[in-house]
């Protein structure tokens, strides 16, 4: 076969803010794509704060950088573990659960974090995980917290 005529790679793509959850995400959809032969694509999504009025900008505010620093950051332990996952990186500018949704509008698969903070929150799931839930053209895995025991 030559390389035209390949099927195209599948695509598992997997939302990444930083937190613990995502993070376990990742390493989830990181071991995953290995599993499957598919390539990684780890997004992440930032919005400018809401304000009303005129907003005092910092001298060195780069929500843009900042974010692509965290997800660089992420990335970089992922890939220590699993060196052969083919990694994209993917920073958008926007609500988090509208960008992986148009991220994974061709991807086999969606994966997100489970915002777990307790006995009972803990059974909720976060905003993004559920509009994803509702809306993702695609399956989706929503990686719940490890058990410690």
């Amino acid at each position: 076969m030559t390389e035209a005529t390949q099927p195209a790679r599948a695509k598992v793509v997997v939302g990444v803010d930083g937190s613990d959850s995502s993070l376990n995400a990742l390493r989830w959809a990181a071991k995953e794509a290995r599993l499957t032969g598919a390539t990684l694509h780890a997004v992440t999504a930032w919005e400018y704060p809401l304000s009303y009025g005129w907003a005092a900008v910092p001298d060195g505010f780069d929500p843009d950088g900042d974010a692509r620093a965290m997800l660089e950051d992420a990335v970089r332990a992922v890939r220590a573990e699993e060196p052969d996952v083919p990694i994209t990186l993917n920073v958008i500018e926007g609500h988090p659960a509208a960008a992986l949704l148009a991220a994974a509008e061709d991807a086999s698969l969606l994966v997100v974090g489970s915002r777990g903070h307790g006995a009972f929150t803990g059974v909720l799931l976060g905003s993004v995980g559920e509009h994803c839930a509702h809306h993702a053209k695609c399956p989706l895995v929503i990686v719940r917290p490890q058990e410690h025991k």
